[in-house]
């Protein structure tokens, strides 16, 4: 069977990814990837989607990722609307990061491709998430590593969400049985994973739900004020 890497954060874009992975009859494995990141509970979320599908589940550990609201518990995160152009929730270089560390466990498992979850609202305010970018990062791939030049194995990167708004993933989720009661997107979720309902993550989700006419199962502290 064909096998793949999943990069999974715990929120619906990565969910909905897997489950496309899935649908593509590959033997899916999933990475996610505490990089110290505030948001570190969202590791738990993505560990409940793999175990609800019987995936092979990792988390890899680092922590040089510096210089974003997502990594700096110190800096206030904003939560006055969605930011577009500048998001300061960038991390820098963190999908090159991360697609090396997928890339290292699918020359072990010998994984001919790996998927990650970023989507066409993404490509404004990050550079990492633009089809380009996957492009280079795949040509990057099979020309240092061994799998592709000594066992011409080349690796795949995929990326099926970069055609879709955060409406289509929804409703591309629940026409595959996502479940999205066990995913989270907040920025600041409590120990309870309750979502604030007001960062740019939850508020673009929740739009999302709205936009496709869906509930969104999870809690949140000020869906209403969203």
């Amino acid at each position: 069977m064909k096998r793949a890497i999943v990069l999974l954060s715990g929120g619906i874009d990565s969910a909905v990814t897997l489950a496309i992975a899935r649908q593509e009859d590959y033997q899916c494995h999933a990475l996610a990837v505490d990089y110290g990141q505030r948001h570190v509970k969202e590791l738990e979320y993505a560990r409940r989607t793999a175990s609800d599908q019987d995936i092979n589940f990792r988390v890899a550990t680092i922590r040089s990722l510096l210089s974003s609201t997502l990594t700096e518990p110190i800096v206030q995160l904003p939560k006055e609307g969605v930011q577009q152009e500048e998001p300061p929730t960038y991390v820098p270089a963190r999908n090159i990061i991360l697609l090396g560390l997928a890339l290292n466990w699918a020359e072990v498992l010998e994984a001919e491709a790996i998927y990650i979850g970023a989507n066409r609202d993404d490509r404004v305010g990050y550079p990492d998430c633009r089809p380009i970018f996957f492009g280079s990062f795949q040509q990057a791939a099979n020309v240092g590593t061994v799998c592709a030049v000594k066992h011409n194995r080349p690796v795949y990167i995929k990326a099926p969400l970069t055609m879709m708004s955060k409406k289509d993933i929804v409703s591309t989720g629940a026409l595959l049985a996502v479940d999205f009661s066990l995913t989270r997107s907040c920025y600041d979720l409590d120990g309870e994973g309750i979502s604030c309902g007001l960062c740019d993550a939850c508020r673009l989700r929740l739009k999302a739900f709205e936009d496709a006419k869906l509930n969104d199962p999870i809690p949140y502290k000020d869906k209403e004020r969203s």
